[in-house]
């Protein structure tokens, strides 16, 4: 950790946050509250701060998890892609639950999102696809994702293939590729504290409102 590291976890493991009782100072609205730390995790010079662990169940309840970018966050939920035939999507389509965390250790901020989980729309996945490289388009299609894969030359040829096929023409979204949203029904912020009493709140959605509670560290 860099000396500057260092002086911005100190700072912020001192800081409290701003509630009083159940009422939360700054917003009602944790989207909005979400948004800021982001910002501030992207200001504070965090590689990759969108970066989170996102937790899926099998219908047995058995879990698993993997660290994904968040590609979109609003009102409706955290947003990201992935692979239709990938181990996540096969336990999000038979237990369409997950949980998302966030860790900015520099910041000694952490999140916690519960909510249950849905596809986006075809054109929502087509905007998002053609808006990344086209080498990440290719890999796409040439990934299966989460399966056996015998050696990596294996994988090498067939990003050859479609790099045959699709040459000089573009690269269109393939069926089994999209995205998922989140739709939060639980945002839980950490702040860390030096005497390890730390800050936690959480917001807990009620007929499309927020309620907000202390929780002890």
């Amino acid at each position: 950790m860099s000396l500057l590291s260092k002086i911005r976890c100190a700072f912020t493991l001192g800081q409290g946050l701003l509630i009083e009782n159940k009422a939360l100072v700054t917003t009602d609205d944790p989207i909005s509250f979400f948004k800021n730390w982001l910002k501030e995790a992207e200001n504070s010079g965090i590689i990759l701060p969108e970066s989170m662990s996102v937790s899926t169940s099998t219908k047995e309840g058995r879990p698993s998890s993997r660290m994904v970018l968040l590609k979109e966050v609003d009102q409706e939920g955290f947003v990201f892609f992935t692979n239709y035939g990938s181990r996540k999507a096969d336990e999000l389509e038979a237990n369409p639950f997950a949980a998302l965390l966030f860790h900015w250790n520099m910041l000694q901020r952490q999140v916690r999102i519960e909510g249950r989980i849905e596809r986006i729309s075809h054109e929502e996945s087509e905007a998002y696809f053609h808006s990344r490289g086209r080498g990440s388009q290719i890999g796409a299609w040439a990934s299966k994702q989460s399966e056996l894969l015998d050696e990596r030359q294996t994988l090498v040829d067939s990003v050859k293939f479609y790099e045959k096929k699709f040459a000089g023409k573009e690269v269109p979204l393939p069926e089994f590729w999209g995205g998922y949203r989140v739709i939060p029904e639980s945002i839980e912020f950490w702040q860390g504290k030096a005497d390890r009493l730390h800050d936690r709140f959480v917001y807990t959605q009620q007929d499309s409102t927020w309620s907000i509670t202390r929780l002890n560290p």
